[in-house]
């Protein structure tokens, strides 16, 4: 009997090995299947995150470079046929306005207070050292800009004029960033190159970067900048740049890499 029983149990044992088997492997392919279909949705999620993540960079860059202008200037350095712009152009947080990049029409900000403040510390500091210096020109609105420029053009002819005035849209002194600085007592060197000679000249020129501002068209620049040189025009920046701008002896425009 035992003999006859033999076989049947042997059967018994390989049959549950048969299915134990079977079940090990079903198992581990279900874990295999899950452990994929849990990764896919992390690495879609990474690749999104990372196309999200350039386009915000080339939407940020897109809004601090303005395109390039497709025109050529014409002999004043203005782009022929221009029309002034709704919104005014920054970049890198910097407010430009030259012949290129002009400011809306409407645009009307008055005068900046920390431009202010940085200046009468400077005209403070000065008369320290026995320069009473003054800024007889600050603000200027497109309506003001208007009737100086016109005047100009009248009197020496837009060519000439287009050289040490802005067209109406196009000047720094509607920025409220911007100033006409002289020494008080010696008008009659005011808007001249001389002044710039004189020790009041020379002592602004050597310091102003020390409040935040730069002398805005230099000697030697008019083909970048588009005006002659201007000893008394000086324009707040921030004490970082006017200090990097006027060590490397360059123009607004080359420290923003548009010229």
């Amino acid at each position: 009997m035992k003999n006859n029983r033999l076989p049947l149990i042997v059967g018994a044992f390989i049959s549950i090995a048969l299915i134990v088997a079977i079940f090990v492997v079903y198992n581990y392919k279900n874990n295999q299947v899950n452990s994929a279909s849990d990764e896919q949705p992390k690495t879609t999620e990474t690749n999104k995150t990372t196309e999200q993540d350039s386009t915000a960079t080339e939407k940020l860059d897109n809004t601090e470079t303005p395109a390039k202008p497709e025109q050529q200037p014409d002999e004043n350095g203005y782009l022929p046929n221009q029309t002034l712009p709704t919104e005014p152009t920054y970049i890198n947080g910097i407010l430009l306005a030259n012949k290129i990049y002009p400011l809306p029409s409407t645009f009307a900000p008055e005068e900046n207070p920390e431009a202010r403040e940085a200046l009468n510390q400077m005209l403070a500091a000065a008369k320290q050292q026995g320069f009473d210096l003054v800024a007889f020109s600050g603000y200027r609105s497109f309506e003001y800009q208007t009737t100086l420029y016109d005047n100009y053009v009248k009197r020496d002819g837009q060519a000439a004029a287009d050289r040490y005035s802005a067209r109406p849209g196009y000047s720094e002194h509607q920025t409220g960033l911007a100033f006409d600085i002289g020494e008080r007592g010696k008008e009659d060197v005011w808007l001249t190159e001389e002044f710039g000679e004189t020790p009041a000249g020379q002592w602004l020129f050597a310091h102003a970067q020390e409040y935040g501002f730069i002398l805005r068209f230099p000697q030697n620049k008019e083909e970048i900048t588009g005006y002659m040189y201007e000893s008394w025009h000086y324009r707040y920046v921030g004490k970082e740049i006017a200090k990097e701008i006027t060590k490397k002896n360059i123009t607004l425009e080359e420290y923003l890499g548009v010229k």
